[in-house]
């Protein structure tokens, strides 16, 4: 999942260089949306292994 978000970034960044705000503003929105998403996931699988103790 990590690998998206760094692909994404990439490519707004890139994007950005080259003038298209429109699809560099989309790519770094949609690789926001997965690092929340990343930090969600990655809170429940700690919460998840401390109750399993």
């Amino acid at each position: 999942m990590l690998r998206w978000i760094v692909i994404f970034l990439v490519i707004a960044i890139i994007a950005a260089v080259f003038g298209f705000g429109g699809i560099a503003e989309g790519a770094a929105d949609i690789a926001k949306i997965i690092f929340y998403i990343f930090i969600v996931l990655l809170v429940l699988s700690l919460l998840s292994r401390l109750f399993r103790r």
